[in-house]
């Protein structure tokens, strides 16, 4: 029995209609992990390090994507819980076309300039090679994994979650089975690895544009006109994960730099583990943030504030209590998850293993800043979104990186991502209470 955005939730209903969406994300972020696990067993941890100091770049496609996807997101649901479904179809066709055309502007660049870029990244000569080939290979597809990401949130819009988690499963059993066959087998090494992400996320976005191309769904293509403000809207409204994964972006290139200057490649090779740890355990509230946004969306738009006050209730209940319990079990594996990637003999276990274990002190309040920023988007409130990524992934991270490590090197870098999240958790409950006289969540 399918589930209605429009119905009234328990608890139960919540997280079974958020599921597909959590699952999502999570096998998103395991197949990403299974792709770093495949590049250092079969070409060694340079090339795992020269995955990392790309990241950047590939974080700003990302970003584009996620701000599309949540803010046009956002947008269709309220539309469509107003009754305005042409309006709803029309955005819809925006939003792809605007993504396409970014995606495919962009990736031009990046080939044009691979090479300054990749440098000025922090690359050395003993990385610009893998750093490189990696990049230009990913270029190719950064138009795809633009609209995968559209299509994953607007299938939720479409009240067809479950679509999107079976989309994201097989696109990442074809990235797994390729990276097996195309590094293992083949020996193509790091260029095999981006070969085998790409063609993964080309599954999701060729099915999304099959899925709205037919007339008969609610939800679908239809004419479009160019309108600015509908889309400067959606960009508003998704501006929060924008900055978010921008954010991500400098604050990898600069725990790159920082570990680059402290150890060597052996340091970034540690913090891309510590980091798909971050990725993994934080996919679990970007899901559940994703999967719930339209219902919270809907209910604005037809003001039902009852409804509204209840789901947000039960979203804080599930974040509060996962987080303790995410928490624990990523200290207690971080000996295992490490192992995973490299040798327990090797410099740079001994260095992930114990960055793992005081990373993990952030997974107590990530959980809520993540439901925090994610609620005033749902909610069309994309300035008050924003205010709570940019402080958390960006300017609480800046200065715990810039202070932390000066006073206490390696061990500073660690603990800066759980010094930055606590200080975000007090900013993110005060604009909770301080938005509730519009919204009345509480």
């Amino acid at each position: 029995m399918s589930i209605s955005i429009g119905q009234h939730f328990q608890l139960k209903t919540l997280l079974k209609f958020a599921f597909p969406s959590i699952i999502m994300m999570v096998f998103m972020s395991l197949y990403t992990i299974i792709d770093g696990m495949f590049v250092s067993r079969y070409v060694g941890s340079d090339a795992l390090s020269s995955v990392n100091i790309v990241y950047p770049v590939i974080s700003i496609f990302t970003a584009i994507g996620i701000m599309l996807a949540t803010g046009g997101c956002a947008v269709i649901a309220k539309k469509l819980g107003e009754g305005n479904r042409k309006e709803a179809r029309s955005d819809l066709t925006l939003f792809v076309v605007i993504g396409g055309v970014i995606g495919v502007v962009l990736s031009l660049l990046v080939l044009l300039f691979s090479t300054p870029i990749v440098k000025g990244l922090g690359a050395n000569e003993a990385l610009l090679g893998y750093c490189t080939s990696y990049l230009r290979i990913l270029m190719y597809f950064a138009p795809v994994s633009v609209l995968q990401l559209l299509f994953l949130s607007f299938f939720v819009a479409a009240s067809r979650p479950g679509l999107g988690l079976w989309l994201t499963v097989s696109g990442g059993i074809i990235n797994i089975v390729l990276d097996y066959v195309l590094l293992g087998l083949l020996g193509l090494g790091i260029e095999g690895a981006a070969i085998a992400t790409g063609l993964g996320q080309l599954i999701p976005a060729v099915a999304g544009l099959l899925f709205f191309a037919f007339p008969k769904k609610e939800l679908h293509f239809s004419k479009f006109q160019l309108d600015g403000k509908v889309l400067l809207q959606a960009c508003s409204n998704g501006s929060s994960e924008m900055v978010t994964h921008l954010s991500n972006a400098v604050v990898t290139f600069l725990f790159n730099i920082l570990m680059m200057r402290l150890i060597g490649e052996a340091g970034v090779a540690a913090i891309t583990i510590v980091l798909y740890g971050q990725f993994l355990f934080n996919s679990l509230y970007l899901g559940f943030s994703m999967g719930i946004a339209p219902i919270l969306s809907f209910n604005l738009g037809s003001k039902n504030t009852k409804e509204l006050r209840n789901v947000f209730r039960l979203s804080v209940l599930f974040v509060v209590i996962s987080s303790l319990v995410v928490a624990v079990l990523s200290y207690l594996s971080a000996h295992q998850i490490t192992g995973v990637f490299v040798p327990r003999s090797s410099e740079t276990f001994a260095l992930a293993s114990t960055g793992f274990a005081l990373f993990s002190l952030n997974y107590i309040v990530s959980g809520s800043n993540i439901f925090a920023s994610s609620l005033f988007t749902a909610l069309s409130d994309g300035k008050t979104s924003a205010i709570i990524s940019f402080c958390r992934t960006f300017l609480c991270m800046i200065v715990s990186l810039l202070v932390l490590p000066y006073f206490f090197g390696v061990t500073g870098v660690w603990l800066a991502v759980p010094m930055a999240e606590f200080v975000t958790i007090v900013l993110s409950i005060f604009m909770v209470f301080k938005k509730n006289k519009t919204f009345h969540y509480l």
